[in-house]
């Protein structure tokens, strides 16, 4: 049976937090609230390591439905669909709570831990258990219709749980910038980087720090002084901290790494030119500003990426049933896939299994001259993504 709540969202959060609480047996751990103009935010807390969860619920009107956001790997709610924040409250968290919908980010338990703190048992299953937990403990209270909305490692995550999730009250799947199988060499280059974190997980090598979080602060701290890193142009050279940031975002593809060859281009859209020197370098990003991804890496946690979950993506994206597959046959409910051009591309091949299997209610998008974050932090994401959904 479906709730029609007449109070606002707000006042149901005293429910939510004592649901979450009992969910686990030993209270809800530690929580905070923030408010702003015509919202509030809890942010809960777990003992025991469990995933942080976040509610951001409108104080006037009541909720018709329920948003629960999953971010990608290494990020958290915060940093994924809470930012940018200021008074103009323009992230996806405020956007999807003036649909009328309560707002329920569950942050992966990688980002309160340490790197001693991931083991080889941090994959997609977990992942996907713990949101299940979370789901468990709220959908009696709430008794709302729902949907996953999930980006990148998130949206893999979103049509996973579905995949498992019999429920009547599941209504959709969002799916922004995620990748199913590929086919032809791009799967073999999938099984390439499987191998390479079953290697890692074999030599007990839990996690990886992409390291983005210290690239971006050094490009706003410092911009013109030396990295580490050689200049591709003259690699006696080294890039500016600024440069490296920029060449991160906007050419991520060509990159040293075992997954980064899976953006078309790069993480967010822009041009880089090289100059006669690292400082006469020229870049620019098309639509997300650095000073957005600075407020997104400032917010994480760890920032870590458990080895075991980019082992089980990459099966995935390798079409290797064994080591892990997403059952698409059973993804029963609406599915809304938007992918970025320069991001994880044109690639339909998980919304065509969905369909092939007889869910006619999927549609695959790709947003024109957006990167991978773009999705989430551009300015104009509300008009050119998020209207998709």
């Amino acid at each position: 049976m479906e709730l029609r709540h007449t109070e606002s969202g707000a006042a149901l959060l005293p429910r939510i937090e004592r649901a979450l609480g009992s969910s686990n047996g030993s209270g809800a751990g530690s929580a905070t609230r923030l408010d702003g103009s015509g919202w509030t935010r809890l942010t809960l807390r777990p003992p025991g390591g469990g995933p942080a969860v976040d509610v951001v619920a409108d104080t006037r009107r009541p909720p018709r439905g329920v948003a629960y956001l999953l971010p990608g790997g290494g990020l958290n709610f915060a940093a994924g669909f809470f930012t940018p924040g200021g008074p103009r409250d323009h992230n996806l968290a405020h956007h999807l709570r003036h649909r009328d919908l309560l707002v329920v980010g569950v942050t992966p338990r990688e980002d309160g831990a340490t790197a001693a703190g991931i083991t080889a048992g941090h994959g997609l299953a977990a992942h996907r258990r713990d949101l299940a937990e979370v789901v468990r403990a709220l959908d009696p209270v709430l008794g709302l219709p729902y949907q996953y909305v999930g980006h990148s490692a998130g949206a893999a995550l979103a049509l996973d749980a579905a995949s498992y999730d019999a429920s009547p009250r599941l209504r959709r799947v969002v799916a922004l910038d995620t990748t199913g199988p590929y086919t032809g060499e791009a799967a073999l280059r999938a099984a390439a980087t499987r191998d390479a974190y079953t290697g890692l997980l074999a030599q007990g090598t839990y996690a990886t720090d992409p390291g983005l979080a210290a690239l971006i602060a050094g490009a706003v701290t410092d911009p013109t002084a030396p990295s580490p890193v050689p200049w591709p142009a003259n690699p006696a050279l080294r890039f500016t901290r600024a440069g490296l940031a920029h060449f991160a975002l906007i050419r991520t593809a060509a990159l040293p790494g075992p997954a980064n060859w899976i953006y078309t281009q790069g993480h967010g859209a822009g041009e880089y030119a090289f100059g006669a020197a690292p400082g006469e370098d020229r870049f620019t990003l098309a639509h997300t500003p650095l000073a957005t991804w600075h407020a997104a890496t400032a917010a994480l946690g760890s920032g870590l990426v458990p080895n075991a979950l980019m082992r089980d993506l990459a099966a995935i994206w390798a079409g290797d049933g064994v080591t892990y597959r997403i059952a698409w046959e059973r993804v029963r409910t609406e599915v809304v896939w938007v992918n970025t051009a320069l991001g994880r591309g044109d690639q339909p091949r998980g919304a065509e299994l969905i369909r092939g299997a007889g869910n006619d209610r999927v549609t695959f998008t790709v947003v024109p001259g957006y990167g991978h974050g773009d999705a989430v932090w551009s300015p104009a994401a509300a008009d050119d993504v998020w209207s998709l959904f």
